[in-house]
């Protein structure tokens, strides 16, 4: 198998070796490289000392760290090229950085720092636009776990989660993004020590997260993610939800709540990862409000419930306001109702309610759920209140829609500014609204004159 090395990767490399510095592919790029995929990050690792690096690479190249990590900016990418010098690693009293850092001597020293063996293999770089992926530098055998579809740890699996308790999450994740299964000493270190990924923090965490629910099998990783014990310390409220009973007459759900909440994550057809983490944590308030009476599973007022919950997760993960308002809407009313006798004026509060800018991340939270639930991906219902739903967009929402405004109210009727202007205005709005008068320009402006 070859890899075609892109034109600026050549340049780069041709650079080092023209100093007399050796420079190697290393880490997901190896990884990607022999499991046929495209490749996004390209990682590099080079004996030559970040000053000499900074050198090499001239005036755009930047070191703003004490890592050895250099970042080199290339054409059409958001994300820099990054250089490392060898190094190893002493010291992690935080459970999240080295304390000492020292530039190693050879690649192999520097791969054996590094978290899991499928992600510690090397390539050396030549100049050249192809490079044969036989020539692998491979000393923990990640070619064989590639094969076997495994993560394992290099080494003690106790010792590199010790260094960086985010590798926990991580192996999760990676497990997840590949449909590979985690080692058993490995995924036995992450169940003892899983207390521990409390010592990162939650901006870290946040983003581990939302990769594993952004990827291409996304309750893969979640049921990794609460089988490890993980789930218990990130998301307690989440971990609750499993074995919670939702069967009973005349519903249609097949699993317990946890286990809804994967499979709707599974199922829902949206890219977005605030919409994808909604659709996880949709029913976080069924634990709650859980109530059995003549055998009928009752969860009044869950969305409400559960709102609160997002909330209070959102914070605690330090989402962004505008992530943390979208999650918060997406919970608390997912619980909508779609009956062909609703009213323009419900389907307009619904629309309000959810904010028009999330009615589709809504319209596909709310397929994730069905089909997680057991049913069907859509309704002849659903399916009328998407109609509606348009047809409702066509109306003005707010006063401000009208084709008229305060200046025509004045000079219609002859009134100075003042708060009359207002009800006017919040009058003709409520005749729209009621169809009783179109929003058009010259229908509005006669209704002004037999106002006055």
């Amino acid at each position: 198998m070859e890899l075609r090395i892109p034109q600026e990767v050549v340049n780069l490399s041709s650079k080092f070796l023209s100093a007399g510095y050796e420079i190697y592919l290393v880490g997901g790029a190896v990884r990607d490289c022999l499991m046929n995929k495209k490749i996004y990050d390209w990682d590099f690792t080079t004996n030559a000392a970040p000053e000499a690096t900074l050198k090499i690479l001239g005036k755009d190249a930047f070191y703003d760290n004490r890592f050895g990590t250099v970042g080199y900016p290339i054409e059409d990418s958001s994300r820099p090229l990054e250089i490392t010098t060898f190094r190893s690693e002493f010291g992690y009293s935080d459970s999240r950085r080295p304390d000492n850092v020292k530039w190693g001597d050879s690649i192999e020293e520097d791969l054996k720092r590094r978290d899991f063996t499928i992600n510690s293999m090397a390539i050396r770089l030549d100049g050249k636009k192809k490079i044969d992926c036989k020539d692998i530098i491979d000393p923990f055998d990640g070619q064989r776990d590639i094969e076997k579809k495994i993560i394992r740890a290099v080494g003690d699996p106790v010792e590199r989660f010790s260094e960086d308790a985010l590798r926990m999450i991580r192996a999760v994740r990676i497990a997840g993004e590949l449909e590979f299964n985690i080692e058993e000493n490995t995924f036995n270190a992450i169940k003892m020590h899983a207390g521990a990924i409390n010592k990162i923090s939650k901006e870290r965490i946040r983003d581990e997260l939302l990769k594993i629910v952004s990827s291409e099998h996304p309750h893969v990783g979640m049921m990794l993610f609460h089988t490890s014990g993980l789930m218990d310390e990130v998301l307690p409220e989440l971990s609750k939800s499993f074995g919670v009973e939702q069967k009973s007459p005349g519903r249609h759900h097949i699993y317990d709540v946890g286990t809804h909440s994967l499979m709707s994550l599974k199922n829902c057809p949206s890219s977005d990862k605030i919409t994808r983490f909604a659709t996880l944590i949709h029913d976080i308030g069924k634990p709650t409000t859980y109530k059995v009476k003549d055998g009928v599973i009752t969860f009044y007022n869950h969305e409400v419930v559960g709102a609160r919950i997002a909330k209070n997760i959102a914070s605690r993960l330090r989402f962004s306001k505008k992530d943390s308002e979208k999650l918060w809407r997406l919970v608390r009313w997912h619980q909508f109702t779609v009956d062909e006798r609703q009213t323009d004026k419900a389907i307009r509060r619904f629309i309000k309610n959810v904010g028009l800018e999330n009615i589709e991340d809504m319209l596909a939270l709310r397929v994730g759920d069905r089909l997680g639930g057991g049913a069907a991906e859509t309704s002849w219902r659903l399916e009328e209140f998407k109609k509606r739903l348009i047809e409702v967009q066509k109306q003005p929402f707010t006063v401000h829609d009208l084709k008229v405004n305060g200046n025509d109210v004045m000079h219609e009727l002859n009134l100075k500014p003042g708060p009359k202007i207002g009800e006017v205005l919040n009058k003709l709005f409520e005749e729209v609204v009621e169809k009783r008068i179109e929003n058009e320009r010259e229908a509005l402006l006669k209704r002004l004159k037999e106002i006055s």
